[in-house]
């Protein structure tokens, strides 16, 4: 039996990347899933690849309305709601010398507010079907220092995780947070910087850094029953290098 089966899940950022991923192998594993993201061209054409099980739904994480939006389309399309990967995220390379408030307010808003908003939309649709698993993508500079802003609402994932399970796992929903260090997706190995990530790449343990599937294998680990026993915890998928 497929490791989703019957399951219907909202994956956030799904156009492409590490969400598109993500949706590729739930779908595979049985589940009908939900893509969001801002890119409509590109969730479209990724939703179509990936057949009648799933829909693309346009959507801006920060938006209370939208969230309400995504969730009364997953219920009306598939009647129900049992997993959420808040997957949308951004960075941005700038010190904190540089970083304009207004910079730093949208990290906050797309990485952490997000995350918030998801859990509270898709909380009463877990309730009523009696439990439910939501999987907060991290970052293992919600571990360890980086880049300002990121690091930030990375560690504040990764505190409404643990807050969130506390208060929701009397209810049957579990909450886990995932933590990827260095990810090959299209934006890391890029012309202009795929030198720099190959010379970082010899200070990871493993040497190498990970695929896209690595990680959405321990998403779906999370998403399925499999991890029953698991809540308000962090996964952390790096390569050994937060164990340096």
């Amino acid at each position: 039996m497929a490791r989703l089966e019957g399951k219907v899940a909202i994956i956030t950022g799904a156009a492409q990347g590490m969400g598109a991923a993500h949706a590729k192998l739930f779908i595979e594993e049985g589940a009908k899933v939900v893509l969001t993201d801002l890119n409509e061209e590109k969730g479209q054409q990724t939703a179509a690849e990936l057949g009648d099980n799933a829909i693309f739904v346009k959507q801006n994480v920060t938006s209370e309305e939208d969230w309400k939006s995504v969730v009364d389309k997953a219920v009306e399309a598939f009647g129900k709601v049992d997993v959420l990967v808040n997957n949308a995220g951004i960075t941005m390379a700038k010190s904190i010398l540089d970083m304009t408030l207004s910079d730093y307010r949208k990290i906050v808003e797309i990485n952490q507010v997000s995350v918030f908003l998801g859990i509270k939309a898709v909380a009463p649709a877990m309730i009523e079907g009696g439990k439910g698993s939501i999987v907060n993508i991290s970052s293992m500079n919600g571990l360890v220092g980086g880049a300002v802003g990121y690091t930030d609402t990375k560690f504040a994932v990764r505190g409404i995780t643990k807050a969130a399970a506390l208060e929701l796992s009397r209810k049957g929903i579990r909450v886990n947070s995932v933590h990827p260090g260095v990810i090959a997706t299209p934006m890391v190995v890029q012309e202009d910087t795929k030198a720099a990530v190959e010379e970082f790449s010899k200070h990871i343990p493993i040497g190498r850094v990970a695929e896209p599937s690595e990680v959405s294998n321990l998403v779906l680990y999370l998403a399925s029953d499999e991890s029953s026993y698991s809540t308000g915890s962090e996964f952390v998928i790096d390569g050994g290098l937060t164990a340096q």
